[in-house]
């Protein structure tokens, strides 16, 4: 998984991800660090196989790694993290060889990975990390959950087995 690692040493990443954690230090709802990225790259990797989607595991840690990078952007400009994540996305996944068409799943992924349309087929990169993304969070278990702004609809109340 060589690109995986390139995208750890990517200054760019690391630069956003530094900014993000400070942005987070007192934080009290649910955080945007590693441990968050490898927890969704994890489960998206798990249901991949269980579903037999076919996405390859270094596209799912890659997708799962950018899918918040923009965050600190979000906090510091009110910027959409998930729109300009996949701008930022783009540019690491060009630096570190991904082909255009991983790319594009990728950052597509990556920018409608809040909301699932109508219509999304629950074999796409961009379910998977939506997916994902919600089963990362602990809600049934989290100090903060009388006061988070999620929707009720969106909480995991339990482990899904």
């Amino acid at each position: 998984m060589n690109k995986i690692d390139l995208i750890l040493a990517n200054p760019t990443f690391n630069e956003h991800m530094e900014r993000i954690c400070k942005a987070e230090e007192d934080r009290i709802y649910c955080l945007h660090g590693m441990e968050h990225l490898l927890d969704v790259a994890r489960i998206a990797y798990i249901i991949n196989l269980e579903k037999e989607l076919g996405f390859s595991k270094e596209t799912i840690y890659a997708m799962s790694l950018l899918h918040d990078i923009g965050r600190n952007l979000e906090y510091e400009k009110g910027l959409s993290h998930h729109e300009i994540g996949g701008v930022i996305a783009l540019d690491i996944l060009t630096q570190v060889g991904f082909s255009n068409e991983e790319k594009e799943l990728i950052c597509q992924a990556i920018r409608s990975h809040k909301e699932l349309g109508d219509k999304e087929d629950n074999c796409s990169l961009n379910y998977l990390l939506y997916r994902a993304d919600k089963l990362s969070r602990n809600c049934f278990s989290c100090k903060a959950k009388d006061s988070c702004y999620w929707d009720e609809s969106k909480k995991n109340k339990g482990i899904i087995v």
